[in-house]
């Protein structure tokens, strides 16, 4: 007579922990390649993926793109006059981030889009609200330096004495906790550009800045590029050091792996024949940075250094090293030992040349000299 109460028990057993059990099972398969489409605009910059809602952004240099995961456009946002370059998606709130460059007007940012509101193609990033800008400071302090003390600012050009650390502004971009705490509180870190130029000693080094962004609503303002604002930070919360070697445009992605704890940073060939000039660095995350001198510069200077994962390729004389990788057009860690990495392409459509990109699966194998191998 008590089989009901037993079953009934059972049943409910059952049901609790069904979710549990749902929760151990593995989530569903990504595409191998997401495609961003085909676009009149810029060269593409960066990626960045929301697993959870199921969407990927593309930022095309003056154009972002959302797409679902089929690869379908779902908005667009279009007008930038400057440059747009490498993304992440913020886990925390939702937004994804990006840097932006304006340097004749010398103005550097952190754009915010407030992505959920982006639900048709062209919609204009200044009219339509679903942009913000931070200013950054000391990228501008650092770009418009004046090294040669000649007391005039040279401007964008590359082969010229000024820009500290040969800054040239700021591309990748990622979330991640402070240097050497893995499991530590989140922090947006930017990297610098960094103009190519054999003649100097003083920028063969990626220059990071991390910050504290729990306050940065305060600084966020709409994008007025005809007027830049200059509302932002004084100053970032850590300024780090890693040596590389000169690289053509510094950190073009940036990406934190939350599965290795370790950071990314793919780069355009550098040109001086001292060094190595890989195309991939690897930042150990397990390492704080050290105080000591900072390589190169015309003037003694200290500052907090950061290690390099010392497997890989390995240049004896300069003691650099890295990998060969793509990556250099967008990368995005799916924190499980899977990246989407962007592959660049042009197209032409009646007689016009588009930009296109292909966000393909690939898993880190750390085998050399690419580390990096496609998943089909």
């Amino acid at each position: 007579m008590r089989v009901l109460p037993i079953l009934l028990t059972t049943l409910m057993a059952s049901v609790l922990v069904a979710p549990s059990a749902q929760a151990a099972v593995r989530p569903p398969e990504l595409p191998s390649e997401v495609y961003g489409g085909a676009w009149a605009a810029g060269h593409v910059q960066g990626i960045a993926v929301d697993q959870k809602k199921g969407f990927m952004y593309f930022s095309f240099t003056n154009l972002l793109v959302k797409t679902d995961l089929a690869g379908k456009p779902v908005g667009s946002v279009t007008g930038f006059t400057g440059h747009l370059g490498d993304l992440d998606f913020n886990r925390k709130d939702g937004r994804v981030y990006g840097s932006l460059e304006y340097k004749d007007a010398k103005a550097f940012y952190i754009a915010i889009f407030d992505v959920d509101r982006i639900t048709s193609l062209g919609m204009d990033a200044e009219s339509t609200g679903v942009v913000t800008a931070v200013y950054l400071k000391d990228v501008v302090d650092d770009y418009t330096a004046d090294m040669d003390g000649d007391g005039k600012f040279d401007g964008n050009v590359g082969n010229t004495a000024d820009h500290r650390y040969g800054c040239s502004g700021i591309d990748g971009v990622s979330f991640g906790p402070e240097f050497g705490k893995r499991n530590g509180e989140q922090k947006l870190t930017v990297a610098y550009g960094v103009y190519s130029n054999v003649g100097r000693k003083d920028n063969d080094n990626q220059v990071l800045l991390q910050y504290d962004i729990k306050r940065w609503r305060d600084y966020e303002r709409p994008l007025t590029q005809s007027a830049p604002h200059t509302e932002g930070p004084d100053r970032a919360d850590g300024k780090y050091f890693v040596r590389t070697g000169n690289t053509t445009y510094g950190v073009q992605n940036l990406d934190y792996d939350g599965h290795t704890g370790n950071w990314l940073m793919a780069a355009y060939k550098g040109l001086k024949p001292e060094f190595p000039n890989y195309s991939l660095f690897v930042i150990d995350g397990s390492k704080r940075a050290v105080q000591g001198p900072v390589a190169g510069q015309p003037k003694p200077e200290q500052g907090a250094i950061l290690s390099l994962v010392r497997k890989g390729l390995h240049h004896a004389e300069s003691d650099v090293w890295g990998w060969e990788a793509p990556g250099q057009y967008g990368l995005a860690s799916l924190d499980d030992g899977r990246y989407y990495v962007s592959k660049d392409g042009k197209i032409v459509e009646d007689g016009v040349t588009k930009q296109t990109s292909h966000a393909q699966l690939h898993r880190w194998t750390g085998r050399t000299p690419t580390p990096l191998e496609r998943v089909e």
